[in-house]
């Protein structure tokens, strides 16, 4: 029998998806009250993979990713989903989306995203709400699967992913945490 290992504290993120600055900085503000400080924030980047959220979102659309300070114990991740999804209920409009949030974790090894989409290669997380391993870390890098959104295979996500993987390693070694 194997013995019940319980995983290290994740870092937390949310990939935010916009078309408008200011329900961008609003979300901001109330994202920092739910989860806390902000550890590292990427650049806006212009996002064009796809024209499925132009109606509700509008268009240009940009991406950021934000990562939180506080480490998260990665069960709480569907806790989490349930949260951004009331924020972006909040900031919507007679049943329009402006701000699409995604939620997910990294660990020094993968990034899992949270959905309220089942599909093949996503597993059950609890109250309505699946997680999907998006990327694994292998061989210096995160590397893509058959499922992994466009956009996360890009190069320059991949980049943002791994200077928060590495202030994520220094704090697990800060702590004292065997790698």
């Amino acid at each position: 029998m194997g013995k019940v290992k319980y995983p290290e504290p994740s870092l937390l993120f949310i990939g935010l998806l916009y078309a408008d600055p200011g329900i961008f900085n609003h979300s901001k503000e109330i994202l920092e009250r739910n989860f806390g400080d902000i550890l590292l924030a990427s650049p806006s980047m212009t996002w064009n993979y796809s024209s499925y959220y132009k109606d509700e979102l509008g268009w240009p659309l940009f991406r950021q990713f934000i990562f939180f300070k506080n480490l998260i114990d990665p069960g709480t991740l569907a806790d989490v989903k349930l949260k951004t999804n009331e924020i972006e209920d909040v900031l919507s409009s007679k049943g329009k989306r402006y701000i699409n949030l995604d939620p997910g974790y990294l660990t020094l090894s993968k990034i899992v995203l949270a959905s309220t989409k089942n599909y093949a290669h996503r597993i059950y997380l609890g109250k309505g709400i699946y997680g999907e391993v998006t990327l694994i870390y292998k061989n210096g890098t995160y590397k893509p699967h058959l499922f992994t959104y466009k956009d996360y295979q890009d190069k320059t996500y991949i980049e943002i992913f791994m200077n928060a993987r590495e202030i994520l390693k220094k704090r697990a070694l800060d702590r004292g945490v065997f790698l």
